[in-house]
C-alpha cells in the first residue's frame, strides 16, 4: 500500500511541472486576495496590475509547453497537448482583453479585488477543462467555471436585471448540470470507468452499445450545451448576458464557450469514437447525426431571433448563440479538418466578438442605454469606432476579407469534405440572415441622425485596445497562414496508444 502511494505522490509531483499555467492562476488568487485584505491604500491600478501579471505569466507557462510531448498527468485525470494548450491560450488571451474592458467600464467600479478573483478562477476552471480526460474531472472543472460566473453576472447586486441575470444562470445552470451528471453515472455504469479512454476501449470491446449509450451521450450534452449555449440549453443566454455588466457579458460570450467546445470535443472524439488523429466514427450511435441537427437549429433559432432585437447586448447574446451553432459544424464532422474549423474561428471569433462589445461597452457608458437607436449618428460623432464597428459587423456576417470570412470558410469546407452538404446550406443561408441585423446597426451608425451632435470622446487606451481587436480582425482574414498552422499543429488529442507507439518509434 505505502509502494502505491509513493508511486501516487511522485506521479502527482511529477505531473505539477507541466501545470504551470495552472500554478501561475493559482498563485495569481491568492496574491490579490491577500493583497485586498492586508492594503489599505488605492486598490484599483494595484489589482490591475496584479491581474494582468497572472494573466502573462501564464501565458508564458503556456508558450513554454507548446510543443511538449503529449503525455497523461495526475493518473490520468487529464492530458497535456497542444490542443489543450490551444484553448488555454486562447482564455487567457480573451480574460486580458476583458480586464482592460474592466478598466474602461462604469460597470466595474466596487469591490474589484473580489472581481479579479473570481474572474481568475473561472479561467483556471477553463484551463482544467481543457485538459480533463476523466468524466468526474470534466464535471468539477465545469462547476468551477460556472458557480463563479454566477457570481459575475450578478456582480451588480443593486441592479435588478442583474439579479435576474445571476437567478436565471443559476436556475439553468442546476438543472443542466444534473441532467449531464446523470449522462456521466449512466456511462460509468455500462463501461465501468470514468477514464475516456477506458471508456472508448470498453464501448469497441463490447461492439457498441449504440441505444443505451446515445441517451447517456444526450444527457451529458445537457452540461455541455448549456456551456455553450447551444439549442435547446440556450434559453438563459440573451437575458444574462443583457443583465450582466457588458465586460463580464463579453467574456462570458467567448472564453467559457471556447473551452466548452474543447471539453465538448474531447468528450465526443476520444470517449465515444474511435477518433486517429484524423478521421473517427461513431461508437455510441448517431451523435454526430444528432449534434449536427442542434448545430442547424443553433444557427437558425440565434439569427432569426436576433433580427427583432433592439437592446444591442441581446442582440449580440442571440448572435453568440448562432455563433455556436456555426462551431458545432466541426465537432460534428469527427475529423482533424473539424476541428481544425472549430479552433480557427474560435480564434478569430475572440477578435470580432470582443471588439463589437467593447464598442457597445464604451458607447453605452457614454449614452445610458444599450439601444441600436443610441447608435444614430455615430458615424459623424465619432469616425473611428463607427468604422471599426462596421468592420467587426462585417467580420461576425463572414464577409471577405474579414478573419470571420476566414473563420466559415474552414468552417464550412470541412463540412463539405465530410459531406454534409445540407449542413453547410443551411449554415451559408444563416450567414445571409446575419447580415440583415448586422447592417440594421451599420445602417443605424451612418445613416440616421443623431439625438446629440457633440463628438463622442474616448480615452487614449481605449483606443488602442480597438486598434489591437480590429488589427486581429484585418490581419486574420487576409494573412491568416501563420494561424492555420497553428490550429492544424493544435487538432492532436492525446492518446494512450499514440503516445505508446511514438515511445517505440524512439
Amino acid at each position: 500500500m505505502s509502494d502505491l502511494l509513493q508511486a501516487a505522490i511522485a506521479s502527482n509531483l511529477e505531473s505539477l511541472q507541466f501545470a504551470g499555467p495552472e500554478l501561475a492562476l493559482t498563485i495569481s488568487i491568492l496574491v490579490i486576495v491577500t493583497v485586498d485584505l492586508v492594503y489599505s491604500g488605492e486598490k484599483r491600478a494595484l489589482m490591475t496590475g496584479l491581474t494582468l501579471a497572472g494573466l502573462l505569466w501564464a501565458v508564458w507557462s503556456i508558450v513554454g509547453l507548446y510543443g511538449t510531448e503529449p503525455r497523461s498527468l495526475f493518473a490520468g485525470m487529464m492530458a497535456l497537448d497542444d490542443f489543450g494548450l490551444f484553448f488555454k491560450l486562447l482564455m487567457a488571451g480573451t480574460t486580458l482583453v476583458v480586464v482592460v474592458f474592466g478598466i474602461q467600464s462604469t460597470d466595474i467600479d466596487e469591490k474589484l479585488a473580489e472581481f479579479y478573483a473570481v474572474l481568475l478562477t473561472i479561467v483556471l476552471g477553463g484551463f482544467l477543462m481543457a485538459s480533463s480526460t476523466n468524466l468526474l474531472m470534466m464535471y468539477l472543472t465545469l462547476e468551477l467555471v460556472s458557480l463563479p460566473s454566477f457570481i459575475l453576472a450578478g456582480y451588480q447586486r443593486h441592479v435588478q436585471r442583474s439579479n435576474e441575470a445571476a437567478l436565471k444562470y443559476v436556475v439553468y445552470g442546476g438543472v443542466s448540470s444534473g441532467v449531464m451528471l446523470y449522462g456521466f453515472s449512466l456511462i460509468y455504469g455500462l463501461t465501468g470507468t470514468l477514464d475516456l479512454f477506458e471508456v472508448s476501449s470498453r464501448i469497441a470491446a463490447q461492439g457498441g452499445l449504440d441505444l443505451t449509450l446515445f441517451l447517456a451521450a444526450t444527457m451529458s450534452m445537457a452540461g455541455f450545451g448549456y456551456k455553450v449555449a447551444c439549442v435547446p440549453f440556450h434559453f438563459w443566454c440573451p437575458d444574462v448576458y443583457e443583465g450582466a455588466p457588458t465586460p463580464v457579458t463579453a467574456f462570458l460570450s467567448v472564453a467559457p464557450k471556447a473551452v466548452g467546445f474543447a471539453m465538448l470535443a474531447r468528450f465526443f472524439y476520444v470517449g465515444l469514437s474511435s477518433y486517429d488523429g484524423t478521421l473517427g466514427t461513431s461508437l455510441a450511435g448517431q451523435w454526430p447525426e444528432l449534434l449536427a441537427i442542434v448545430s442547424a437549429c443553433t444557427m437558425t433559432l440565434g439569427n432569426l431571433t436576433a433580427i427583432w432585437q433592439n437592446n444591442l447586448k441581446r442582440l449580440l447574446a442571440y448572435s453568440s448563440i448562432a455563433h455556436a451553432g456555426y462551431m458545432m459544424m466541426g465537432v460534428v464532422m469527427l475529423s482533424s479538418a473539424g476541428l481544425q474549423g472549430v479552433m480557427f474561428y474560435a480564434a478569430v471569433y475572440l477578435f470580432m466578438n470582443l471588439g463589437a462589445f467593447f464598442v457597445v461597452l464604451l458607447v453605452a457608458d457614454r449614452t445610458g442605454s444599450e439601444d441600436i437607436k443610441d447608435f444614430a449618428g455615430l458615424g459623424w460623432r465619432s469616425p473611428f469606432i463607427a468604422a471599426v464597428m462596421t468592420f467587426f459587423l462585417a467580420s461576425l456576417t463572414g464577409l471577405p476579407p474579414t478573419a470571420g470570412f476566414a473563420g466559415k470558410l474552414y468552417l464550412f469546407s470541412a463540412v463539405v469534405e465530410g459531406g454534409l452538404w445540407w449542413l453547410a446550406v443551411v449554415g451559408v443561408l444563416n450567414s445571409a440572415v446575419s447580415l440583415y441585423y448586422y447592417w440594421r446597426i451599420a445602417r443605424t451608425m451612418y445613416l440616421e441622425d443623431p439625438a446629440v451632435a457633440e463628438p463622442l470622446g474616448i480615452p487614449a487606451i481605449a483606443t488602442v485596445t480597438l486598434a489591437v481587436l480590429f488589427a486581429g480582425t484585418v490581419v486574420f482574414g487576409i494573412y491568416f497562414g501563420p494561424l492555420s498552422d497553428l490550429t492544424a499543429q493544435s487538432t492532436t488529442l492525446y492518446a494512450p496508444v499514440q503516445a505508446a507507439a511514438q515511445a517505440m518509434l524512439r
